[in-house]
């Protein structure tokens, strides 16, 4: 990346002027604030807001499952998006297991940032328990007290617990799992529950918790169930988000650009070694009314100056990206116009073809006559009820897939 931009900056100082190229056009372009950050809803004058929870069990017997939630985070994030107004939307993760495993639960904290999301979540694996019940009861109190839940009273706060076991409930110093939900309930938190395979015990009691956190009940096969097909457009996608990532520059103090360096080190991960189908999804939500939000992080110096939110001249030459720092102002600014231009037309193509890799799936799909009982679905079909509610609107027939 640092050689293309020195090499870049070398061209420009030499050529002492650049050749503007025009504007393409059908699509927003990304030199306007409201690309960066969904539109704000004309009634309240604010963006809508979605967080959302998965309370995942890792142990041995879901792997399955594990692997549908690597390959299906940013299906699940694109028909969130999808949503009238556009929503911010931030996710996290408790994984949990049992008492005497390697952990009980591991916590990840909500944030818009989902490529440190999904980074992280790569790493999961399913291991442990054996025995039957797990650590359901620590797992809720966990994700109802350790996650920073919006404040915002009109926020949709949903929380999905995953899993094929049901809770110990033998556990003398645990805080049973009814408590918890009524704390969700106090903070506005709607918790759904999917049960993966048919185990009777699981199904009472996640049943029981499903209604006392004034959510839904689902039940899929043990693998998850969802909708998996590659199409011809992945590879394309996938390598056009590359090419997008490519295109941000971040600038900042010391601090800041180490956390910039964090995302930047997920994305790599992600590119290198996520599947295609999974990048190709990515790429989709990264051009969404909610996606740009994941895409430009905090301090992207392309947006901010192309936008008008940040006059190029005002930053410290310091908190500049290193191969800019030496380069004359005519020239770091002409890199700006011609990145961003870059990443316009990029975005240009992939929503044109995340546009057909949707018409494919779609034909796939009627064709097959399958999706309507998938994980997808019914995670869309909830979101879609339950949102609404709180002023969110959903118009698709069937969620991203």
């Amino acid at each position: 990346m640092k050689s293309k931009l020195i090499a870049l900056s070398l061209f420009i100082v030499t050529a002492v002027a650049v050749v503007m190229s025009p504007a393409y056009q059908g699509i927003a372009a990304l030199t306007t604030p409201s690309v960066s950050l969904p539109p704000v809803d004309p009634l309240t004058n604010t963006r809508p807001r979605i967080d959302v929870v998965f309370v995942l069990d890792t142990t041995g017997s879901m792997g399955g499952l594990i692997q549908a939630a690597k390959e299906k985070i940013w299906s699940i994030a694109t028909t969130m998006a999808s949503a009238q107004p556009a929503p911010v939307i931030r996710m996290g993760l408790v994984a949990y297991r049992d008492r005497g495993d390697a952990y009980v639960t591991r916590v990840v904290d909500l944030s818009d940032d989902l490529d440190s999301l999904y980074a992280t979540l790569m790493d999961f694996q399913a291991a442990g328990g054996g025995d039957g019940p797990e650590s359901v009861n620590q797992a809720l109190h966990t994700a109802v007290h350790e996650i920073s839940w919006s404040q915002n009273p009109q926020a949709y706060k949903v929380l999905f617990l995953v899993g094929d076991a049901p809770p110990h409930m033998d556990y003398p110093d645990d805080i049973k799992y009814p408590q918890s939900l009524a704390a969700a309930r106090d903070k506005g938190i709607v918790v759904n529950t999917i049960q993966c395979g048919a185990d009777g015990k699981t199904t009472g009691e996640w049943r029981h918790i499903a209604q006392l956190g004034q959510g839904d009940y689902v039940q899929v096969e043990q693998g998850g169930g969802a909708v998996a097909i590659a199409t011809p457009f992945d590879e394309k996608l996938a390598t056009l988000s590359e090419k997008l990532d490519d295109t941000r520059l971040y600038y900042g103090n010391a601090e800041e650009k180490a956390q910039q360096q964090h995302k930047l080190a997920a994305a790599g991960k992600l590119h290198t070694a996520a599947s295609l189908e999974s990048r190709a999804r990515r790429a989709a939500f990264n051009v969404s009314g909610s996606g740009a939000v994941n895409f430009l992080g905090e301090g992207e110096l392309v947006d901010d100056v192309a936008s008008g939110r940040v006059e190029l001249s005002r930053i410290d030459r310091d908190k500049l990206p290193e191969p800019m720092q030496a380069m004359a102002p005519a020239a770091q600014q002409a890199l700006i116009t011609e990145t961003a231009e870059r990443r316009k037309e990029l975005k240009r193509q992939i929503s044109e073809l995340a546009g057909q890799r949707a018409d494919y799936l779609k034909k796939k799909l009627e064709d097959s006559g399958s999706g309507r009982d998938s994980l997808d679905d019914k995670i869309y079909k909830v979101v879609r009820d339950q949102a609404g509610k709180v002023g969110l609107h959903y118009e698709a027939a069937a969620p991203a897939y």
